[in-house]
């Protein structure tokens, strides 16, 4: 197996959003390819979120990032599981389907800005006693572990962790 450079944990990272705002940018362009782009997109950002979700958060937190940054993000985390799963659900010729994916794209752009900019997760652990270096390598195992689980056709759900699943129902488009 070919030896993978070693990444801290927010280059990793920032290295996954390049990637998935690559594949969005792939998915606007596409004419024919659309559910096997969006199918990657589903799977990296599934990746993503559960390694962010049972590492890098809990040492945010740890290390003292600002809880209600945190906070937002799992929130926003949880809002895209709930796209992915209706993308998951569906087909690139269903109703509404490229609109799921524009707005999914929107969400994680927002959330990345939010990652990244200046006071933002990102710069906040830095200025923290963190071993990124040792954080990135076990994230990058977890997540070479997860993709090794995984199939681009029988994605695992997404799990929500901070929305109670409340009731909806599902109405009518005025005509």
């Amino acid at each position: 197996m070919a030896k993978t450079k070693k990444m801290d944990a927010i280059a990793l990272l920032k290295a996954d959003h390049r990637k998935v705002e690559d594949l969005f940018e792939k998915y606007e362009k596409s004419r024919g390819r659309k559910a096997d782009i969006a199918k990657k997109i589903c799977m990296e950002l599934i990746v993503h979120t559960l390694i962010e979700e049972e590492i890098f958060y809990p040492a945010c937190r740890e290390a003292g990032v600002e809880d209600d940054m945190m906070d937002e993000a799992s929130v926003e985390h949880d809002g895209a599981k709930v796209l992915i799963a209706e993308l998951e659900a569906g087909k690139p010729d269903d109703a509404f389907y490229d609109a799921k994916v524009k707005v999914l794209s929107e969400e994680i752009k927002h959330h990345v800005k939010e990652e990244e900019k200046a006071g933002g997760v990102f710069s906040q652990l830095r200025k923290t006693d963190v071993d990124l270096m040792a954080l990135g390598e076990q994230m990058a195992a977890r997540k070479t572990e997860l993709l090794a689980e995984m199939d681009e056709d029988n994605l695992p759900a997404p799990i929500t962790l901070t929305m109670t699943g409340a009731p909806l129902e599902r109405g009518q488009l005025p005509s």
